[in-house]
């Protein structure tokens, strides 16, 4: 079935539009730009140059995806935003596209952005990720898989968020979050593990208990990273879940969130 579009709308020539996307009244489609199949965007969401949206996606009022950049960087070159299947995207959300040519922002599949939402240049939002209402995402930031960001937290430009991860409401980021962690508070703490949702994800108490114990270790034993990794290695049975707190973290720990910085000799 062709695209059903809206005579209010305004839907640039050169756009690319798959099989039943529906547009709606005051929606603005600009060149350079393709939407998938049973794509649906709403009154006056606007889908700018550089935009790639996969198919049966919901796109609100008032959203604004691939908008320039806000980096003094940016030339003015071409790039894009790349988004997923299956996504929705709530009123007045801005994705920045990236500063660089030919790179993109990026919002997986199966992930719910709410109201009033800004995600900034260059940065990656994984599969089943939710970010509550007026999250703020600056450049270069990485989500993984199936986190969950509450309403107001702020994450600051350049760091990572493993998967499985809890943000609370309010909570400014300013440090790497390692996966399947709980973050809250304001400087920001370490509040546990984010074993409700694992649960739902069917994951067993045995392995949300591995989970606990390596945290314990490098939150809450006084002791260096390395020294907390090297215990982890020693106390607790490997597992896909378990080396991905390893690796993470020795990815990452030149900036470890909720962590002393002293500890780190």
């Amino acid at each position: 079935m062709a695209a059903i579009i809206s005579p209010q709308a305004f839907v640039h020539p050169e756009a690319r539009l798959g099989n039943n996307v529906q547009i709606h009244p005051f929606a603005y489609i600009d060149a350079n730009v393709e939407i998938g199949d049973n794509t649906i965007v709403r009154a006056h969401a606007s889908i700018l140059s550089g935009a790639r949206i996969g198919r049966d996606n919901v796109i609100y009022e008032g959203a604004v995806i691939s908008a320039s950049p806000q980096d003094f960087r940016w030339k003015g070159c071409d790039s894009f935003v790349r988004i997923g299947n299956k996504t929705v995207i709530r009123e007045h959300v801005i994705i920045n596209r990236s500063i660089y040519k030919d790179g993109e922002t990026s919002i997986g599949n199966n992930s719910f952005i709410m109201a009033q939402t800004h995600i900034g240049h260059d940065s990656a939002i994984g599969n089943y990720c939710v970010l509550g209402n007026a999250v703020k995402i600056a450049g270069d930031v990485r989500i993984g898989n199936y986190s969950i960001l509450s309403s107001n937290a702020l994450v600051h430009q350049g760091f990572n968020i493993g998967e499985w991860v809890l943000i609370k409401g309010g909570t400014r980021v300013n440090g790497n979050v390692p996966p399947f962690c709980i973050m809250a508070h304001n400087p920001i703490s370490y509040s546990g593990v984010n074993a409700f949702v694992m649960r739902k994800a069917k994951k067993s108490e045995q392995l949300i208990e591995d989970i606990a114990q390596c945290y314990r270790h490098i939150y809450q034993s006084n002791t260096s990273v390395f020294n907390a990794l090297r215990r982890i290695e020693i106390d607790i049975p490997s597992s896909e879940e378990r080396d991905q707190v390893l690796n993470f973290i020795r990815k990452h720990d030149f900036k470890l969130a909720a962590v002393k910085q002293d500890l780190f000799d």
